[in-house]
């Protein structure tokens, strides 16, 4: 195991970021902003709608087609006092696609805000659906640490989850743009590309592509992938122990289809990924293939990638092309068409990657795990990049502007 790592100091990943740098909201139009361009040391600036001009010819972009849902729901008590509940994740039934179509009760495991207020009891809301009055009911179960198991039950069969939410639940925008979530929000904070429900935080570097720039970088004959990787509250956590061992990543979860993992054996050396999220995804492929290849029965939940197994020797001896090998062989003994297991991956200082060449991304947070990525991937150059950028007007985080990093 390298200490090496794990000794990572959090403060050495601090920069000072003025609270009038950090975009409240987007552009009017997403792909007019900036693009900071970054290639064997050198830095230089463009504008997001020309990203394909830069992009390297015979590339294969891979971006995370995961939709935020409208993870919060608002709770009135008799007493007046209001309750947040801010579903986190699916407990039961355990998979996305399906906690989406219940119609009659399911669980997640929750943030509640204003917890101590709500000690016992069930929560209730009217929630008028497709005109429809239906009682929406939460009951807390058990409780692990700051998360709770919340089941929600409600008295019209017809209607799915999915719709209660998207008709009673507020969008989660990131707490540090310090503003309620405002209706532009519902468009402006998901892609373009969003199709599959789950995340609760947006896979923001995609944030910056319109229908027209996904044309010119069609036209110029670079591929595009999907994965998908559900974002979890997790992202904004902040390291807090003075060395990075003592942080524990959040597990995501993630599905792959058996297609997309043929397509980026055959580009690798040319995969440039949208986000961090979709380089995590990427590059914990290659780690599912290693425990493929010591346990090849495994089942998805002894997939998941832990968060410091990259940093062991024994775990990078296999080429990166039999690791792939190894998942399709897995899924077709399954007679699967897609890898869906989890992953805690942490990626700072010290990884090597194996799949990912290139990155588009966002600008960070001081001290986050994100900024830890970005500094593995750049030889630890991120200052320069953040130093360039703070001094020529980028805007940052979330709905700010972008980089392309070779």
């Amino acid at each position: 195991m390298s200490n090496k790592t794990q000794q990572i100091r959090i403060e050495d990943y601090d920069y000072p970021l003025p609270d009038e740098r950090i975009a409240k909201f987007p552009l009017a139009k997403r792909d007019e902003s900036k693009l900071l361009l970054y290639k064997d040391g050198q830095i230089s600036e463009s504008v997001f709608k020309h990203i394909a001009d830069y992009l390297p010819k015979g590339s294969l972009l891979v971006y995370n087609n995961t939709r935020v849902i409208q993870a919060r729901l608002l709770f009135q008590k008799a007493t007046g006092a209001r309750i947040e509940v801010f579903c986190l994740e699916p407990a039961e039934p355990h998979d996305y696609a399906l906690i989406f179509q219940q119609t009659e009760r399911c669980s997640w495991i929750c943030l509640v805000g204003n917890l101590k207020k709500w000690k016992e009891g069930i929560l209730t809301k009217k929630v008028t659906v497709q005109g429809e009055e239906v009682t929406l009911s939460a009951e807390k179960k058990e409780s692990h640490g700051d998360s709770h198991r919340i089941e929600f039950t409600w008295d019209n069969p017809k209607y799915t989850f999915a719709d209660l939410l998207d008709a009673a639940g507020v969008l989660p925008i990131p707490p540090y743009l310090h503003r309620e979530t405002e209706k532009s929000d519902l468009v402006t904070y998901q892609t373009v590309y969003s199709k599959i429900k789950g995340s609760v935080a947006a896979p923001t570097a995609g944030l910056h592509f319109t229908p027209e720039v996904l044309a010119d970088v069609d036209a110029h004959g670079i591929g595009r992938e999907e994965v998908t990787l559900h974002v979890g509250a997790g992202t904004f956590k902040p390291v807090k122990s003075e060395t990075i061992e003592g942080h524990e990543m959040h597990t995501e979860f993630i599905s792959v289809r058996r297609s997309s993992i043929e397509r980026i054996q055959k580009n690798l050396g040319k995969i440039i990924a949208v986000g961090t999220t979709s380089v995590r995804t990427l590059e914990s492929l290659y780690y599912i293939g290693v425990k493929l290849a010591f346990h090849p029965d495994a089942t998805s939940e002894e997939l998941v990638v832990n968060q410091w197994m990259p940093y062991e020797e024994a775990n990078n001896q296999i080429p990166v092309a039999d690791a792939l090998q190894l998942i399709l062989d897995y899924l077709d003994r399954h007679q699967a068409d897609k890898l869906v297991t989890a992953t805690q991956i942490i990626i700072a200082p010290g990884y090597e990657f194996k799949v990912v060449r290139g990155i588009i991304t966002n600008f960070h947070q001081p001290k986050s795990t994100l900024l830890l990525l970005i500094s593995a991937f750049v030889k630890g150059n991120w200052r320069t990049i953040y130093d360039y950028a703070l001094s020529h007007d980028f805007r940052f985080l979330s709905y700010g502007d972008s980089s392309l990093l070779l």
